[in-house]
C-alpha cells in the first residue's frame, strides 16, 4: 500500500467529490502550514469544499481557517476547546467534524439497473519500490516526494484526471474529462507556472503523445503513469524529446 514517508503534517480540500488542493509537510512540519497551501493551491474553488487535516487544530489554525472563504465541513483528528468554541460561535452554518484517517476499503456497492455491483475497492497496491524510471532522465530524491504525492492524489481524482504537484503541494488538478489531453490543459492552466519543476501524474496511460506533450507542456521535470499502452516505447520516446524523466507504476487508477 502506497504511503508517503516523512510526512509531519497534511491537509486536503475536496470540492463535488475532487481534490482541488493538497499539501503535506515533512517531519516536524506544521498543519496549519499544510492547511495554507493546500487553500492557496486553487482558492476560488476552496469555497465551500471540505477540508481534511491529518491533525488537531488549534485557536490559532481555527482563526486561519474562518478567516479564509468559508468551508462546508471541517474534519480533523482532534479541536482543543477553545478551537471548538470559536469555530462553533464564527462558523456557524460549517460542520466541525472529528475523525481518524480512513482505513483501507473492503467491498464497495454500487447500483445499477435491476441490481449491485459488489467489487474490492480501487487500491493503491504497488510503492515505489516497484515502480519503473524508464527514461534517461531520473527523479530526484526531491522530485519523489512530488511524484508520490501526485499520484495518490490523482489516484482519488475523477476520470479522466491530470494532477501536477511542487515542493509537496498540489498546484493543478483537471479531473473528469472526456479527454487526456483536456485534463492536462486544464490542469495546467490552474498550475499557471507552478508545476516547473515538479511532477504530473496521469491516473491511466497515454494512448498517444498529445497528452503527454501537454503534461510537458507545464514545466514538470518527472512524468508518472500507468503505462501499458501500446505506444509505451513512443511515450518514452517523447520523454527522453521532453529531456524529462517516465515512472510507471504497473496500475492504473480509473475513477468513475
Amino acid at each position: 500500500m502506497l504511503a508517503l514517508n516523512g510526512v509531519g503534517a497534511a491537509a486536503v480540500i475536496v470540492k463535488h467529490a475532487n481534490p482541488c488542493g493538497a499539501a503535506i509537510e515533512n517531519a516536524g512540519g506544521d498543519l496549519a502550514a499544510a492547511y495554507q497551501r493546500a487553500f492557496e493551491a486553487d482558492a476560488n474553488s476552496a469555497f465551500g469544499g471540505i477540508v481534511a487535516l491529518s491533525g488537531r487544530v488549534d485557536l490559532a489554525l481555527a482563526e486561519q481557517i474562518v478567516a479564509n472563504p468559508l468551508a462546508d465541513v471541517l474534519v480533523a483528528r482532534g479541536y482543543d476547546e477553545d478551537a471548538l468554541g470559536f469555530l462553533s460561535e464564527r462558523r456557524r452554518n460549517m460542520r466541525s467534524l472529528s475523525a481518524e484517517p480512513p482505513g483501507e476499503l473492503g467491498l464497495v456497492l454500487r447500483q445499477i439497473d435491476g441490481g449491485f455491483l459488489v467489487q474490492q475497492a480501487d487500491r493503491l497496491v504497488a510503492g515505489r519500490s516497484q515502480w519503473r524510471t524508464v527514461t534517461k532522465a531520473v527523479p530526484t530524491e526531491d522530485n519523489w516526494r512530488d511524484v508520490e504525492l501526485a499520484w495518490l492524489v490523482c489516484a482519488r481524482t475523477l476520470s479522466n484526471a491530470i494532477v501536477l504537484s511542487n515542493n509537496g503541494q498540489i498546484v493543478g488538478v483537471g479531473c473528469g474529462q472526456q479527454s487526456r489531453v483536456d485534463a492536462a490543459g486544464l490542469a495546467a492552466r490552474k498550475a499557471a507556472g507552478r508545476a516547473e519543476g515538479g511532477a504530473g501524474a496521469s491516473d491511466a496511460f497515454f494512448p498517444f503523445r498529445d497528452g503527454l506533450d501537454a503534461v510537458a507542456d507545464s514545466g514538470v521535470s518527472v512524468v508518472v503513469q500507468p503505462g501499458g499502452a501500446m505506444r509505451d516505447d513512443e511515450m518514452i520516446a517523447a520523454a527522453d524529446e521532453r529531456n524529462i524523466a517516465m515512472v510507471l507504476t504497473g496500475e492504473r487508477h480509473f475513477r468513475h
